[in-house]
């Protein structure tokens, strides 16, 4: 009997080829962009938990609000991990990382630097924490003495290749010469050390040492014992503070207590971060890596999920559509014996048919695309076609969908009366509410995922756009410039000569992705920790403020007449403010972070500039501080509007004159901004895309309706005609009934869009307000569209002879 239905449900397949590709490309649609969606949660929801004990690894993270200045940071003080060490019994272990982005490696004996762009000091319980084996080298003694690195695979392999590593040397900034004591594998794609290649001893590093609870610069994970209950840890973490944070302080703060500490509005406190839960929910400043959002996952998992049964909404409605067509069939054999069962049995396996064609579809679309999809959410994705579990997972779901798609046509075609079908009477069928609730349904959806996608490019074009106190267009970024060593100086000048550059200025610190770094400071005579002045604290020559083009608002700029500038600083409206003075006032006043001496050194305000936009726009402008001194990190060159590639080239020719065998590298400055918001880009590009496909099969479920409904009125079409009705009059007539399906959908939609993206929006300080003429744009699209879907179906019905239009039954 089974075999039976297989045959003729193939036969009908094949009898109707339109409505087989119409049925077979929606869902092939909606599987791919389930399956490619379901891949990238699965990878997001792995992070780091490939490593051992993944689920007993957590970090230190600290809350800080000090000197006006409120921070969430993703590290802690350098002696933090010994203290917890010796302190809590319920911790096996720890580890400490200090990152320090990229360094210029080579071996000794040779001239020209390779660049490695994440690298790291870490103490040498990093494999124990970790689980990690060794390719080649000592566990037990890498990473235990100053000056001695592990390499991944791939940077060894670069170097000395796999097995000739160990006792090789590496010199590190054309300075510091280090010691090959390991190899490790190269990390998994999905943990937080993912693009980090050097590990160097953190014996070696001076800071690590001290027991200075001010700083926070180091990342630090523990190790719980398996009995251990990580709740247990909150209130002797949050008396870390009593116990060594304020005898620290009391150091330079001789009358300072918890009390007067907290009465200050100050704060200090340690939390926990669950290693596995680092990429999904932790949003704090100075990450090892960009990490991603969970608000992402719940996105793209609920697209992924609308896209599934908007296509099987697609079938219901297509295969109800064509079930006219069927109807003297399921007469003839009702009046032949076959029972309701029969036929609903007969129909679902027609429905899983298509549904087993649509997942091979969709596989190969899924591996055709997948590089893209890669190349759009950056990810290193690969569909697992050798796991059986895989195709297990796809079997069952694709039964499901056949089953979920195929029911209603079953059913429906099951209850339709013998006598009635082979009359051809289907005029008073059922189930009209129930299709239109699925039209409504699939277009609400289309219309919320167009007010996303509308809103987050508004969001990137505001952000592109916004005035951000500095001028970002056509600067050139040259990196690593300090490896020029003593020929710096002649670098800059000589770059400063060619015809196409106006400026340049030299500086590790600028106002996107770059180097961070802030201090305390205070006004003199208020060497008070009440008031503390938190500040962010960059090192600049004298033209910097003329390069970026900087608003200078009260007083000078540095001067290289001025031999005191040396000990002066700029500082921007948000630090002013903090000193509760006027711009005036401020000019004169002394400041200083040098509060361990008894003779601090003191820096002169001798300006102020509008603030600027140094951090993301997530986040509002702090106070910072400009100080003159070399940085030699990067320089950024101030190009004239003319023939960049020529400039570019004419700048790498004097590099490689004054640096041989240096790395040149270099990026625009608009490019390195528009990098801080790179997430967003991505979630705008796959809402663009999803929401294409979303409309593309919400248009073919509204075909089938179309198609049905068309069918169902061809004799009432027939008595227009003959009555005068005019082929324009009677489209308007078919086209309207489901305007107000739309209409429907778009009264649901927009005020949940709405309310949506303004929670998104809520993650910026600097932001959009949602215009009304969004939500119009996307009810304009989503009627457009359904328009010119249902027009040719009305279109094709209403110019059809009356004649044959009244002789159909």
């Amino acid at each position: 009997m089974y075999k039976n239905y297989l045959k003729i449900a193939w036969r009908n397949l094949k009898k109707q080829p339109f409505f087989t590709f119409l049925n077979t490309f929606g869902l092939a649609i909606g599987m791919t962009g389930a399956i490619l969606i379901s891949l990238f949660v699965y990878d997001e929801l792995s992070f780091d938990k490939m490593f051992v004990d993944a689920d007993r690894i957590y970090r230190i993270d600290t809350d800080i609000k000090f000197g006006g200045a409120e921070m969430e940071s993703a590290q802690a003080a350098a002696p933090m991990a010994k203290t917890i060490q010796n302190d809590f019994s319920q911790v096996e272990n720890t580890v400490r990382f200090r990152s320090q982005g990229s360094m210029l490696v080579r071996k000794n004996e040779n001239e020209d630097n390779a660049k490695e762009n994440q690298t790291t000091f870490v103490d040498s319980t990093f494999f124990d924490m970790f689980g990690l084996k060794l390719l080649s080298g000592d566990v037990k003694s890498a990473l235990t003495h100053p000056k001695t690195l592990v390499l991944t695979e791939t940077a060894s392999e670069k170097y000395f290749g796999l097995n000739n590593a160990i006792g090789q040397t590496l010199l590190i900034n054309n300075n510091d010469t280090y010691t090959v004591t390991g190899v490790i594998e190269d990390l998994p794609k999905n943990s937080f050390l993912k693009d980090y290649s050097v590990f160097m001893a953190m014996a070696g590093h001076v800071a690590s040492k001290e027991n200075n609870w001010g700083g926070n610069n180091f990342y630090t994970f523990i190790k719980l014992i398996p009995s251990a209950n990580v709740d247990d840890m909150k209130a002797p973490l949050e008396g870390m503070l009593e116990k060594y944070m304020l005898p620290w302080a009391q150091q330079y703060f001789p009358g300072m207590t918890g009390e007067s500490f907290i009465a200050s509005g100050n704060r200090i406190r340690y939390y926990t971060m669950p290693l596995t839960d680092i990429h999904l929910y932790s949003a704090r400043e100075s990450e090892m890596n960009a990490n991603s959002s969970i608000q992402n996952v719940y996105i793209l998992s609920f697209i992924g999920l609308f896209l599934i049964i908007l296509a099987c909404v697609n079938f219901m409605n297509l295969s109800t559509a064509h079930s006219l067509k069927r109807a003297k069939e399921v007469g003839v054999r009702k009046t032949l014996g076959s029972n309701k069962r029969e036929l609903i049995q007969q129909f679902l396996i027609e429905s899983g048919l298509i549904s087993f064609i649509s997942l091979l579809f969709a596989v190969l679309l899924s591996i055709a695309v997948l590089p893209l999809f890669n190349e759009l959410s950056d990810r290193s994705i690969n569909l697992p076609l050798t796991n059986p579990f895989f195709w297990l997972i796809l079997l069952v779901v694709t039964i499901i969908l056949g089953l979920f798609s195929g029911s209603y046509p079953a059913f429906f075609m099951s209850q339709l009366k013998p006598v009635q079908t082979l009359k051809g009477g289907l005029t008073n069928v059922g189930g009209r509410n129930i299709r239109s609730g699925l039209v409504v349904f699939q277009f609400a959806i289309s219309v919320f995922l167009i007010v996303s996608t509308l809103v987050v490019f508004q969001q990137l074009k505001f952000i592109q756009s916004k005035d951000l106190g500095f001028t970002k267009d056509q600067v050139l970024l040259i990196e690593d410039t300090y490896a020029a060593g003593k020929q710096a100086d002649t670098f800059k000048e000589e770059v400063e000569r060619l015809s196409q550059v106006q400026s340049n200025t030299y500086s590790s610190f600028l106002p996107v992705p770059s180097a961070r770094s802030s201090s305390t400071y205070f006004e003199e005579g208020a060497m008070e920790q009440d008031k503390a002045i938190q500040m962010g604290t960059w090192y600049v020559d004298e033209d910097y403020i003329s390069t970026l083009n900087i608003k200078l608002i009260a007083g000078r700029n540095f001067d290289k007449q001025h031999l005191t500038d040396s000990t002066a600083v700029i500082i921007n409206e948000a630090a002013l403010k903090r000193l509760g003075v006027n711009a005036e006032e401020a000019l004169g006043m002394r400041i200083s972070q040098d509060i361990e001496n008894e003779k601090p050194e003191f820096s002169t305000i001798i300006g102020i500039v509008k603030n600027f936009h140094f951090e993301s726009l997530k986040e509002h402008i702090g106070a910072l501080g400009l100080f003159l001194d070399k940085s030699t990190g990067t320089l950024a060159v101030k190009l004239k509007a003319g023939d960049f590639e020529q400039t570019i080239s004419s700048i790498e020719n004097i590099w490689n004159k004054l640096a041989p065998g240096q790395p040149f590298s270099y990026r625009f400055m608009d490019d390195a901004f528009n990098s801080s918001y790179d997430a967003e880009q991505r979630l705008g590009q796959i809402f663009m895309i999803f929401t294409i496909l979303s409309i593309l099969i919400a248009c073919l479920g509204l075909f089938g309706l179309a198609a049905f409904n068309a069918q169902k009125r061809t004799k009432e079409i027939g008595i227009r005609k003959v009555l005068g009705a005019s082929i324009s009059q009677i489209t308007y007539r078919l086209t309207t009934d489901f305007l107000k399906m739309v209409g429907i959908a778009i009264l649901i939609s927009l005020p949940i869009g709405w309310y949506a993206m303004n929670k998104w929006l809520e993650d910026f300080s600097y932001r959009i307000e949602i215009s009304w003429w969004i939500l119009a744009l996307a009810a304009f699209l989503a009627i457009t569209v359904a328009i010119l879907t249902v027009s040719y179906q009305s279109i094709k019905a209403a110019i059809v002879n009356p004649v044959k239009s009244l002789k159909t039954e």
